[in-house]
């Protein structure tokens, strides 16, 4: 979410400067460039709370600590194995198990 909130307060600061670009007249490559610039500018100097704050998420999401991300797919197959084995206290499940064969 801080990761978004970042992207969205840049991409504010962006669109406007772009427009006003391309309504300057300077060409639109030229006016891409100044605008990403400026806009990563401002955003470096006044914006460092919500930079940190994505950075943090990012690196939280990407550390290999956070939980993974499931498809509802796999949500549902998930509960259709615990209620499989739930039903059945026989059945032993071992996918935990790693291929020794080396």
């Amino acid at each position: 979410m801080a990761f978004l909130k970042y992207s969205l307060i840049r991409l504010a600061l962006f669109v406007p400067l772009f427009a006003l670009f391309v309504f300057l007249q300077l060409g639109w490559l030229l006016a891409v460039v100044c605008a990403g610039l400026i806009s990563f500018a401002l955003s470096y100097l006044f914006f460092q709370k919500q930079r940190d704050a994505a950075a943090a998420s990012l690196h939280a999401r990407f550390s290999g600590r956070a939980k993974p991300l499931r498809t509802a797919g796999e949500v549902d197959d998930a509960e259709a194995e615990d209620k499989l084995v739930d039903s059945n206290p026989d059945i032993t499940v071992r996918n935990d198990l790693r291929n020794k064969e080396a």
